[in-house]
């Protein structure tokens, strides 16, 4: 007899707690393999194909395309054992059938607290999620609430709405994030109806208490109107807001634009930064270059050549690869470098991280660098590839831009910008000359180190640029 299992959006790591269903790769019906991509979801950090655990027959999705899940809510159910072999059963009323079975013993286990029966699982899904060996744990049931009597025929105790008794214990919320938005906004969390798995509630059911609350002028929507209605039921009453909205075009801060939006605001808040900068002559630099490439080898990428300085001026001066802990307040001086760089793609801005930089040649350093931006590109890049960086390199000449101030890359402590690489008049071996001049600019936290580390990793920077050769003596 089939056995009908249960595959959860897995944690994706970073703590990131929800992602957008983007395409589903079966239906149902299907017969799927052991570690088969199953779904292709999108997080605030990059595009992933979620592998099923499980083989056998898909019985039930859960999700449309473009709807967000949470972390842990269903993915989709699996029937495994006898009779789902390749050929087995297809899609019709068996199998909505068994998807129907499988949503009532996934009820039932949950009210009467028995136990699931253990999978038979790969484990091979992503980062802080398993399918076999789990810990056993209490799964946590959210109390039925009956409706009060006095509720239901509208009677009210001195003008006021009669209410139940709260149970005791702690709300099920799905991020820390969500519940200080609560307490932010003076929302009693108990006053909700979660729209999540179990009740957990989201960011969507405070956002929308928060609306309601201003929409009914008070705190009496919230305490009514939402707690009974839910976020799923309509505004009565008055619109959302009396002043008139303004016009434009209204995009939501999501997925990467909003991940980006929160680090850089959080860069803000929290690091002292501050700039320096410096022109430089770049013209022995892509003659070294153009020669390198004319050898017959590999052709190697001026960013790549830019990288390897920024290695070796890192070496010198290994304050500026540091990181701050706030809770010990300490500064944390890392042993790698782990090299991040800008990539503008359609999705928006995002930072690949090229692991162990410090390790590779200007050969290696090129071909990685092109591997991450194909992928950034394509939206390819996995969480890990996006995260972990200890060090950036911002190469906004490509925009034909000369300089810029940069945010720093939170919780990194500090970022080298290059500007375009152009023409201009320069004093050379004391004459007047035409030569590829640069615009070099360091961005630093000002808690890891002065002016004068940043001064000097600069300074040698533009040395490196300017004479080839300088970085020859550090090899």
């Amino acid at each position: 007899m089939a056995q009908v299992l249960e595959f959860k959006l897995p944690d994706l790591g970073e703590g990131l707690t929800e992602a957008e269903i983007v395409r589903w790769l079966v239906e149902v019906g299907e017969v799927v393999a052991v570690d088969q991509p199953v779904v292709e979801v999108e997080t605030a950090k990059a595009m992933v194909e979620v592998p099923c655990p499980y083989g056998g027959v898909v019985t039930a999705r859960f999700g449309e395309e473009g709807s967000e899940l949470p972390v842990g809510a269903p993915l989709l159910t699996v029937a495994v054992g006898e009779g789902t072999a390749p050929g087995g059963p297809q899609q019709g009323p068996g199998t909505r059938g068994a998807a129907e079975g499988a949503r009532a013993r996934t009820t039932e286990s949950a009210a009467t607290g028995a136990e699931q029966p253990k999978a038979e699982g790969s484990g091979n899904v992503l980062v802080g999620y398993g399918t076999s060996e789990a810990p056993a744990r209490r799964r946590r049931v959210r109390p039925v609430r009956p409706e009060p009597a006095a509720s239901q025929a509208g009677a009210a105790v001195n003008g006021r709405p009669v209410r139940t008794a709260e149970p005791e214990g702690p709300v099920p919320v799905i991020s820390p994030l969500v519940r200080r938005l609560a307490r932010q906004n003076d929302l009693d969390l108990r006053e909700l109806t979660g729209s999540g798995p179990d009740g957990l509630i989201l960011r969507a059911d405070v956002e929308y208490a928060l609306r309601a609350a201003t929409a009914q002028g008070g705190r009496a929507a919230v305490q009514q109107g939402v707690a009974d209605q839910g976020p799923s039921a309509p505004l009565t009453g008055s619109p959302v807001s009396s002043a008139p909205r303004p016009g434009g075009i209204r995009t939501p801060l999501k997925g990467v634009r909003g991940a980006v939006a929160d680090k850089l605001s959080r860069s803000r808040r929290e690091i002292p930064d501050a700039t320096c900068w410096v022109d430089a002559d770049a013209t022995e630099l892509m003659r070294a270059r153009t020669a390198i490439n004319a050898s017959g080898g590999p052709k190697i990428s001026l960013v790549a050549l830019l990288a390897r300085i920024c290695t070796a001026a890192l070496a010198r001066f290994p304050e500026l690869n540091s990181t701050v802990d706030t809770q010990a307040r300490e500064v944390v001086q890392l042993d790698h470098v782990h090299l991040g760089f800008a990539a503008q793609t359609d999705r928006g801005l995002v930072v690949p991280v090229v692991r162990d930089a410090h390790a590779r040649d200007a050969e290696g350093l090129t071909a990685e660098f092109a591997r991450l931006t194909e992928a950034a590109r394509a939206g390819r890049l996995t969480p890990g590839e996006l995260t972990g960086g200890t060090f950036t390199l911002n190469n906004y000449g490509v925009f034909g831009v000369d300089g810029s101030t940069p945010i720093i890359n939170h919780p990194e402590a500090a970022m080298l910008g290059v500007g375009r690489i152009v023409p201009k008049p320069w004093v050379h071996e004391g004459e007047l000359a035409v030569r590829q001049v640069v615009q070099l600019s360091l961005t630093f936290d000002h808690r890891v180190c002065d002016g004068g580390t940043a001064g000097g990793f600069l300074r040698y920077v533009a040395d490196c640029v300017e004479q080839p050769a300088v970085l020859l003596r550090t090899l």
